[in-house]
């Protein structure tokens, strides 16, 4: 069953384009995942379908209002009764691999992507979203963050990547970076690929990308040891 992911965005244009590329697009013309976009302009009242306004208590900038926002979740949720609202915001859990597969095994994601000052804080309330986050950093809006965790969760769908063992050899999958990489020419600029690579002895080529994927680890991210 191919997993389905709702976008609730202000720029489901832009968020489309952007899933019909690569690995993403690949996997949803292969019928292994479902993504739609969806503008929740639709959903508010009024001539203009305005989505946000200002904050109680004042303040700069603009918030989006709740009922929009709701009525697109709801109308996301009703594809499927086992979906979860996954939501990018400053104080959510930093994203890991073990996240992504986690959302990965799951029938229906919804990512609901914030935009200006943030979105009312009852639709936190309402829906309880799992909040992530890339870092400690701020972004303009939700988009890059959901198109990240998208593209994160799509590789390790079953099918998905032209060699399933790309995704089991990729950064973290096994709690370490991956091994460093070489193709052609064998000479570069007078830097030589490592003989090991060269040589057609697969175990030992084993035994040296899992000594650098060590290596390099803790050299370079010992907090994942």
């Amino acid at each position: 069953m191919a997993l389905r992911i709702d976008v609730v965005s202000l720029f489901p244009e832009a968020c489309a384009a952007w899933c019909d590329t690569s690995i993403v697009g690949r996997a949803r013309r292969r019928g292994l995942l479902q993504l739609q976009c969806h503008d929740p302009r639709r959903f508010a009242g009024g001539r203009h379908r305005v989505v946000d306004d200002r904050p109680f208590g004042g303040g700069p900038g603009m918030v989006l209002a709740a009922p929009p926002i709701a009525m697109c979740l709801d109308h996301c949720r009703s594809y499927s009764r086992a979906s979860r609202i996954l939501m990018p915001t400053p104080q959510g859990k930093q994203m890991n691999q073990a996240m992504l597969a986690d959302w990965a095994a799951s029938p229906h994601l919804i990512f609901c992507c914030g935009h200006y000052e943030g979105i009312d804080e009852r639709i936190f309330e309402l829906y309880q979203p799992e909040e992530f986050s890339l870092g400690d950093f701020v972004v303009s809006g939700g988009e890059l963050p959901a198109l990240t965790a998208i593209d994160g969760v799509t590789r390790l769908l079953p099918g998905a990547l032209g060699d399933a063992m790309s995704a089991v050899d990729d950064s973290f999958q096994q709690g370490e970076l991956d091994h460093p990489c070489y193709t052609r020419p064998a000479e570069f600029r007078g830097l030589q690929v490592p003989e090991v690579l060269r040589s057609g002895d697969h175990r030992a080529i084993a035994t040296w990308r899992a000594e650098q994927r060590r290596q390099r680890t803790q050299d370079r991210r010992p907090d994942l040891l």
